[in-house]
């Protein structure tokens, strides 16, 4: 990967001073991250059932363009699902509000999920650990690792969620990465493009295999375009990587499920999660981790 430096937009500044930005920053993105994992699903359900009608010549859907019916990632405001009180700015300070709030809605007093503040910490705790795992990196570079970061972390939860991963998200985070390795910011561009055609293509003839096979689809098609926007960004040279750590953290993850909580083994885990968690350690790791293999195996 690139990743380089610029002796004009290198972090100069107190490294103490950069991660707390970073980390507030973190902790604001997480808030925005929450409507869009909760609210992204609910349209694209939306809009898959104003499609069924029209294909089955139904009465028209509602005009999802009008103040009454819209629903989408700014209209409504926020407010609580119980009471629909609207929730006030000081009330949507991410982390701090929610202790201030004791959990509970200010109106109402229904509990307030632990997810919201967990996926902001977590936004906050991702953006630190980047901005630190790339000292004296290019503040471009930094920026758009953030992005790469944060849209994995929003891909992983709904994954979990609703067994999805939104193609408006991946596919736009694939060409993103092709557009930023036109100036190499990650890797080359012969690279990203080959690494988007092996990470699609990879997983794709995987699922042949494994269909042709069990007669089962092994993964959905947003796994494939998962890992051809982590081989757009970070290039082909990634791949091998990524696909043995989200394996060997998938496989930990099934056998611990089945063995403490007695999961049946026929129950479809989402796969999305290990391959943006492989690929975040691509991001900062990837380099040290493939030369101390290299040197573990005696071939470097």
């Amino acid at each position: 990967m690139a990743l380089e430096s610029s002796p004009v937009l290198t972090v100069t500044t107190d490294p103490m001073l950069v991660g707390a930005a970073v980390f507030v920053l973190g902790l604001l993105i997480g808030s925005f991250l929450n409507v869009v994992i909760y609210r992204l699903p609910k349209m694209m359900e939306s809009a898959w059932q104003a499609q069924c009608q029209a294909l089955l010549n139904a009465s028209a859907p509602p005009d999802a363009n009008t103040a009454e019916t819209a629903f989408n990632l700014v209209w409504p405001n926020s407010h609580c699902p119980d009471c629909h009180a609207p929730v006030r700015a000081w009330q949507n300070i991410p982390v701090l509000s929610y202790l201030l709030l004791r959990g509970r809605c200010a109106c109402c007093g229904t509990a307030i999920s632990k997810r919201y503040p967990a996926i902001e910490l977590t936004a906050a705790s991702l953006g630190l650990a980047t901005a630190v795992a790339l000292p004296g990196a290019n503040l471009w570079v930094i920026a758009w690792a953030l992005v790469f970061s944060w849209c994995l972390l929003t891909l992983s939860v709904i994954d979990l969620d609703h067994q999805l991963l939104p193609d408006n998200i991946t596919l736009p985070l694939l060409w993103l990465g092709l557009g930023l390795n036109q100036f190499e910011v990650f890797a080359a561009l012969d690279d990203a493009v080959w690494g988007a055609v092996a990470g699609y293509g990879s997983l794709w003839l995987f699922y042949w295999a494994f269909k042709l096979v069990t007669g089962k689809e092994g993964m959905g098609h947003g796994d494939f375009k998962l890992l051809g926007a982590v081989g757009a960004w970070l290039g082909w040279q990634a791949l091998p990587l990524v696909v043995i750590l989200s394996s060997l953290i998938g496989a930990a993850t099934g056998v611990g499920l089945i063995a403490l909580r007695g999961r049946a083994r026929s129950a479809p885990i989402p796969f999305g999660p290990f391959l943006a968690a492989a690929a975040w350690v691509a991001l900062l790791w990837g380099e040290d981790l493939t030369q101390a293999y290299l040197r573990f195996a005696g071939l470097a």
